[in-house]
């Protein structure tokens, strides 16, 4: 996978989420967590800037980088063998 996660990429993993949800119950819900921090460091970042909480921005921006630092560590585990990662192959 490349270093940015593009939507579509996002997208087919969150298919291959739903669709192997009964078999990877964990999987799925920490998925639905690092799309949420996502979602929230995204949203966050303005209004934290604005009522000049900036002790809050490095959250966000760590935040918002949630999905590819959550799949670069899973392509890590998968390779050394620590995680089998099924929704790492486009194919799969």
């Amino acid at each position: 996978m490349p270093a940015r996660l593009t939507l579509s990429e996002l997208q087919r993993i969150k298919r291959w989420q739903i669709a192997h949800r009964a078999e990877h119950p964990v999987e799925y819900h920490l998925w639905d967590a690092v799309l949420t921090l996502w979602v929230l460091g995204c949203v966050s970042w303005l209004p934290a800037l604005a009522l000049e909480m900036t002790v809050l921005l490095p959250l966000c921006v760590l935040a918002m980088f949630c999905p590819g630092l959550y799949v670069r560590w899973r392509q890590s585990a998968h390779a050394r063998h620590r995680l089998r990662c099924d929704w790492l192959d486009p194919a799969g």
